[in-house]
């Protein structure tokens, strides 16, 4: 597979407006009103924050509030962003009615953020120049500028930065049907015959998530190509979704393992997330943001005020009895 024909179908796979973006109806409609309202004024949009798992399209609205407001995007994220200066040579260079998309906003310093409220507020930077007795303290006018920020835990955001955002949503799920759209529209760019079943097969294991959706479309059409005659059926999805690990309800083997380990090595719960990520040799923060939310949305796993616990329905799909002796459950698997 070319990895640089990958890339450029990733870019194209973005819709480029609100009138092709899928799903999130109530943000769509909302944004509608808001872009609207500020290009009849020719002032900035309101700055937005958007909240919710990883693949849910924060990104892409990002680079669609830009598009709608004509205006041009800056990138960046909370971790490149390490000294104040950084953030000044970024806001400075800014044109007027800019877009400036700041992803993993939660993880900005705290001397980043004392100098972006004054700039998210009153559209001007404050500089302190010299040290000690004979600092002093510049003021710097800022174009206006709309900060689009992004995160997964949003309650790891401070409250004064929270508060600065006029429009603050969270990205839901979405639903199969509106995973079929973009699995039409995505396998039209990529050139490949999609039909309906098999769309429907790769929808309804893609956990509501649209990049899912779109690699598991990728993935599968390398099995249609090798494998069969390049049209992606129900049959060669579910070989190629088979291969992958990926089940009936979308888990893959990441998320079985998190429910194995429970279960087998903990008894099914409470158990702490420091314990799972050393069990599991994970990061805390990936379990968290990545393989949790969609384990709770299905109802396999509840956050406990003592820590995680796999649930009856867990249990179940695993093909597991409630009763038997967790001993014997042990597994290395």
């Amino acid at each position: 597979m070319n990895e640089p024909q990958d890339l450029e179908f990733d870019v194209s796979l973005r819709p480029s407006g609100l009138n092709e973006y899928v799903g999130q109806p109530v943000l769509k409609r909302n944004l509608a009103v808001y872009i609207s309202a500020a290009r009849q004024r020719q002032s900035a949009l309101d700055h937005v924050l958007l909240y919710g798992p990883p693949g849910l399209g924060k990104t892409t609205m990002a680079h669609i509030i830009a598009a709608e407001m004509g205006a041009s995007m800056r990138s960046t994220s909370g971790p490149a962003i390490e000294r104040p200066g950084d953030l000044a040579a970024i806001l400075t260079n800014l044109q007027p009615l800019d877009v400036l998309f700041i992803d993993e906003i939660h993880r900005l310093s705290a001397s980043v953020e004392e100098v972006l409220y004054p700039a998210m507020e009153d559209y001007q930077l404050d500089i302190i120049i010299g040290q000690g007795p004979s600092a002093r303290t510049v003021k710097i006018d800022l174009p206006p500028f709309t900060l689009v920020g992004a995160t997964t835990r949003a309650g790891l955001l401070t409250t004064p930065l929270r508060d600065r955002f006029g429009v603050v949503h969270k990205l839901e799920f979405y639903a199969p049907e509106d995973l079929v759209l973009i699995l039409k529209r995505a396998a039209r760019i990529l050139r490949v015959e999609l039909r309906g079943d098999g769309a429907n097969m790769i929808a309804s294991r893609s956990r509501g998530t649209p990049r899912v959706a779109n690699n598991l479309l990728k993935r599968c059409r390398d099995f249609a190509e090798v494998h069969g005659e390049g049209a992606i059926t129900q049959a060669m999805a579910e070989i190629g979704l088979e291969a992958m690990g990926v089940d009936e309800i979308g888990l893959d083997e990441t998320h079985r393992q998190l429910l194995k380990c429970i279960i087998h090595k903990f008894g099914g719960g409470p158990v702490g997330r420091s314990t799972i990520s050393a069990a599991l040799g994970e990061e805390k923060d990936t379990i968290e943001d990545v393989t949790e939310p969609y384990l709770i949305q299905l109802g396999l796993l509840e956050r406990t005020p003592r820590g995680r616990k796999a649930t009856p329905r867990a249990y179940q799909h695993l093909g597991l009895n409630t009763n038997q002796n967790q001993d014997s459950l042990f597994s290395h698997d």
